[in-house]
């Protein structure tokens, strides 16, 4: 069962993150608040078994429903944060993390991305 969870549902988070974070952030501080938001949340996890335990001690009643409860609330935080967290996609670079940030035209970003693949070789050679 660990070889399940860490081979594979702790991967699909670690695919998930590098990607999904950083351009909730502007470029000048995204960096440290990406370093601190992910340290945070890895401390609070690590935390998470001791609260467990004070909780629902070894021995109490109905610990699956508490500790299922807990985990269920914090899951709905988590949906909910990542429900409204802003949609990046066709935002200017240099625009991401700022909150009045528009999107590009969609004939825009079309010719910017055909332009951007077209002049891919070119930056290898």
């Amino acid at each position: 069962m660990s070889l399940l969870m860490w081979g594979v549902v702790y991967q699909g988070y670690n695919a998930v993150y590098p990607s999904f974070y950083p351009e909730l952030f502007p470029t000048r501080t995204r960096v440290s608040a990406m370093a601190i938001s992910q340290n945070v949340g890895t401390t609070i996890t690590a935390l998470l078994p001791a609260l467990f335990a004070t909780v629902a001690p070894p021995g109490s009643t109905n610990i699956p429903l508490t500790i299922g409860s807990i985990t269920f609330a914090i899951t709905i935080i988590a949906a909910v944060a990542a429900w409204s967290a802003r949609e990046t996609y066709r935002i200017h670079i240099k625009d991401l993390g700022q909150p009045g940030a528009v999107p590009v035209d969609k004939g825009d970003y079309d010719r910017l991305r055909a332009a951007s693949i077209a002049g891919a070789p070119l930056a290898r050679a």
